[in-house]
């Protein structure tokens, strides 16, 4: 499949979407240390920051040449082409769709409700999909919540959010948040323990997390009891007004994508001084009393330094956080190679941190 992929195909087949290192709270480490390669070759060759594993994959997508930069006119059939990633439904873990109310004329949010079972009292996560807050649908999520319900034994709620730049950010977090009430008051019929809910997001459903996380925690309605953001889209300053060097982001999900990723999200130019900053995580002034966290991203992902200072700024205000760096990943790379050793470790990582949160024993 990688093969085939062209580098805007594979962002986004990437982002739709942990024994590296068992690390403790407020800890940082990385994952498969290498060792370091000559700066003057590193600077000609940005496959030389990708690790082995990995490498294969990022010089076939070079081969297709600099991704085509997205627009308004192109976004109809790039949301059409993720579908074909989707993986299939597993048929013994059940699926059910049901909608959430929204407040005034509003139009319910679908939601896809995986693993319930009436009558006992399990781990809950509510999810977001990913999509750079322009791309992807929960529907095509449901084959991987699928199969993470049943190795934790939780029941897992996908939201089917608005996508921008249709929907700004203020819509999408109310659908987000209409999720996570509706899981919440319909604990008992899922078979949902209220008090063990944790927030799930890949990419741009990392954002959403990070977002749903703080607008929880302002509203006090539904306990929160763990995040974990999975490369997250924390901060617009990344590739408008802070440039990261161009082997971070050189594959994957890029600067311009990024750009006009925030731009339909927030309904302004990303990166100045008067960006909307109730749609930007990285720009949230208070992070106390918001909930643990896992936070895991590649080392020459776009997103990276963001996430880094995004745990930095929660264990500044007294929140425990896991926070993995997998040197020579690039962005999406535990779903576009699942099967390689590095992504095995890194989604182990993250299987083992919401084992922690739902206090289940962990995965060796």
């Amino acid at each position: 499949m990688a093969a085939r992929l062209t580098r805007r195909q594979f962002g986004i087949a990437g982002i739709g979407a942990a024994g590296a290192l068992t690390l403790g709270p407020a800890s940082c480490a990385a994952l498969d240390p290498k060792p370091a390669v000559p700066s003057p070759l590193l600077a000609r060759d940005p496959l030389s920051h990708v690790d082995p594993e990995l490498r294969g994959i990022a010089a076939r997508m070079m081969e297709n040449g600099p991704p085509p930069s997205y627009s308004a006119e192109s976004l109809k059939s790039a949301r059409n082409f993720g579908a074909a990633f989707a993986p299939p439904r597993l048929p013994d873990i059940s699926v059910s769709e049901v909608f959430a109310p929204l407040p005034g004329d509003e139009p319910d949010v679908k939601l896809f409700v995986v693993n319930a079972k009436p009558g006992v009292s399990r781990p809950a996560i509510l999810h977001s999909h990913g999509g750079g807050y322009i791309l992807g649908k929960a529907a095509w999520e449901v084959g991987h919540l699928q199969a993470l319900a049943r190795d934790l034994d939780c029941v897992i709620v996908s939201v089917e959010y608005r996508l921008a730049p249709e929907t700004r950010y203020q819509g999408s977090i109310e659908d987000n948040y209409a999720g996570l009430l509706w899981l919440c008051k319909n604990a008992e019929p899922i078979g949902a323990d209220p008090t063990r809910i944790a927030l799930l997001g890949e990419s741009a459903g990392g954002g959403h997390s990070a977002l749903l996380a703080i607008t929880a925690r302002d509203r006090g309605e539904v306990p929160v009891a763990f995040q974990a953001l999975v490369y997250p889209m924390l901060d617009d300053r990344t590739g408008s007004t802070r440039m990261p060097p161009p082997f971070i982001g050189a594959f994957g999900w890029d600067a311009p994508s990024n750009r006009f990723g925030w731009e339909a999200f927030l309904g302004h130019p990303p990166g100045g001084g008067s960006v909307p900053v109730g749609g930007v995580p990285a720009r949230i002034e208070n992070l106390t009393g918001l909930p643990p966290a896992f936070i895991g991203v590649g080392g020459i992902d776009l997103f990276v330094s963001e996430d880094i200072e995004y745990g930095h700024r929660l264990i500044e205000s007294g929140v425990p956080v896991e926070l993995v760096i997998v040197p020579g990943a690039f962005h999406g790379f535990d779903r576009i190679a699942a099967d390689t050793t590095i992504a095995k470790r890194f989604t182990k990582a993250k299987v083992n941190a919401l084992r922690r949160a739902f206090g289940q024993p962990q995965e060796i």
